[in-house]
């Protein structure tokens, strides 16, 4: 017997285990909840009832009648799928398999039935929007401890048979503490761009693309109209003419041009017979999609066309994308990536916290939008800041000189040159929070690849990840500043009674406080 065929022979074979049955299927149900669960402790952190009134502002069924789901759940569908980065239907079978997100969006008891079809995120996304959104943080900022100065409520009396402490300036102390500020905290700015969910565009793609959507349209309007024979288009050959070129693992520029003139060609004359097909028709048949993309290619021919002539590759308002033409291409200046093709944000970091302050679809110079976030700032917390921190755009002399008129102290790099600058200028790591939540936002919960295709869902979906950043960091801040006024009034205490019998209690608790708080 042959070497091989003996150590085949002496591999036992592999059998399988029988599947077990799901009556004898062993559940956890009889026991309770883990308390330390993440879905449990954000569920018992996040103001339900505040981001529920946000929510229910937005619903017509006060005029209407209609009976709608439960508030909760679709918010806490959401939080879910944004925080785990799932698809649409991917959520809807977590929440059916998971008890603990289940209990995470209010259910009182365990259910293998769906919560809402899939298809509702589309509606609850036309349904909200950055607004709303916004409203929502400002929520969750109000139960952190930004605007919370008073001190917790357990210090309201004095221990017993305790003397109260005089001092002369008691009053002045007093009215200090009473007086609001006028300037308190940081703020930190930066702009960046969220990438959509689009195929690298290039001039010859695009073309074929339209191309392609033209021949659907004319198809379209031929079983529309009354006509015998089929107009011409031909789109074999603008097929063959366009892989000819498009395959080529190396192409000059000469044939790459050649190419998107044949395209161009092809394009153009399909328009025409468009035009003629719909001078048939007595009403427009088209749909609201059909009668987007009609624009929308048009446009694009006009766009390539500029640009083929004038042998240039950028034009104002450019379409890089037929099925989404509201996106641009942003400029950033990478290493990685020079332009990138989506939405430009401005965010703005209070103490850990996100706002979404600007989208806009076009490239905008962040130096103008400083003062309008300042403001914001003041609006929500109820005073400015007391220093800005921000890269170098934002550092114009109008706005240096408007926030040395209000007061507030920018870090940053100063005007002239440096030994006749005696002032401090920022440090390098002294902006990395807010780089760090971009990092976060486009690692964890996907912010690089925005997968919504229309402009309202597409600027939901990335106003639904900055909520997302609050309430994870609401989950970590609210326990610890919580703390922060328990250990405060401990040590308050500790200083009135002075006793020796009470050392040996107050003393390791606060020595353990210093220690989690550094």
């Amino acid at each position: 017997m042959p070497k091989a065929s003996k150590t085949r022979a002496s591999k036992q074979a592999y059998v399988s285990t029988n599947q077990p049955l799901l009556d004898g299927f062993v559940t956890p149900f009889s026991k309770h909840l883990n308390e330390s669960n993440r879905w449990v402790v954000l569920a018992a952190k996040i103001p339900w009832d505040e981001l529920v009134s946000v929510y229910r502002k937005q619903l017509a069924n006060a005029k209407t009648g209609a009976s709608s789901i439960n508030p909760r759940v679709v918010l806490g569908s959401l939080i879910i799928k944004h925080m785990c980065n799932l698809s649409d239907r991917e959520v809807i079978d977590q929440i059916q398999e998971n008890m603990y997100m289940q209990y995470f969006i209010g259910y009182n008891s365990f259910s293998d039935e769906a919560p809402f079809d899939s298809s509702l995120f589309v509606e609850i996304r036309n349904r909200l929007g950055i607004e709303q959104i916004n409203a929502m943080n400002e929520k969750i900022i109000s139960l952190s401890h930004l605007n919370k100065v008073t001190p917790i409520s357990i210090e309201a009396e004095d221990p017993p048979n305790t003397p109260p402490l005089v001092d002369a300036s008691t009053n002045e102390k007093q009215a200090n503490i009473e007086a609001p500020p006028t300037h308190k905290g940081k703020l930190l700015l930066d702009a960046t761009a969220c990438p959509q969910d689009i195929r690298y565009p290039t001039d010859l793609n695009l073309l074929n693309d339209a191309r392609e959507k033209s021949e659907e349209l004319i198809d379209f309007l031929y079983a529309s109209s009354s006509l015998s024979k089929r107009p011409r288009t031909y789109r074999e050959n603008a097929r063959k003419l366009y892989l000819n070129t498009a395959q080529k693992r190396k192409k000059s520029n000469k044939e790459i041009r050649k190419g998107i003139k044949k395209q161009l060609n092809f394009l153009t004359r399909n328009i025409k017979v468009m035009h003629s097909l719909l001078d048939e028709c007595e009403v427009i048949p088209f749909d609201g999609g059909q009668q987007k993309y009609f624009f929308v290619i048009q446009t694009l021919l006009d766009q390539q066309g500029y640009m083929f002539k004038n042998k240039t590759h950028s034009v104002e308002h450019r379409i890089v994308s037929i099925h989404q033409p509201h996106v641009r291409p942003i400029v950033r200046g990478k290493a990685t990536a020079n332009v990138e093709f989506g939405a430009k944000v401005q965010v703005s970091l209070m103490d850990g916290y996100a706002f979404l302050e600007d989208l806009s679809w076009e490239a905008f110079n962040e130096g103008t939008r400083l003062i309008k976030a300042v403001e914001q700032f003041k609006r929500r917390l109820g005073y400015y800041p007391k220093e800005v921190a921000a890269d170098q755009i934002y550092c114009t002399r109008e706005n240096r000189k408007w926030l040395k008129d209000v007061g507030i102290t920018l870090r940053a790099k100063p005007l002239g040159r440096p030994p006749a600058v005696k002032t401090e200028h920022v440090s390098p790591g002294e902006r990395n929070p807010i780089e760090g939540k971009f990092g976060q936002a486009k690692t964890a919960y996907g912010m690089n690849r925005i997968k919504a295709r229309l402009q309202n869902t597409s600027e939901f979906w990335i106003a639904t990840i900055v909520l997302v950043l609050n309430l994870v960091k609401l989950t970590r801040a609210v326990p610890y500043s919580l703390l922060s006024k328990m250990m405060n009034y401990i040590c308050s205490m500790a200083k009135k009674l002075s006793e020796p019998s009470t050392s040996f209690v107050i003393d390791p608790v606060i020595r353990i406080y210093k220690f989690r708080h550094v």
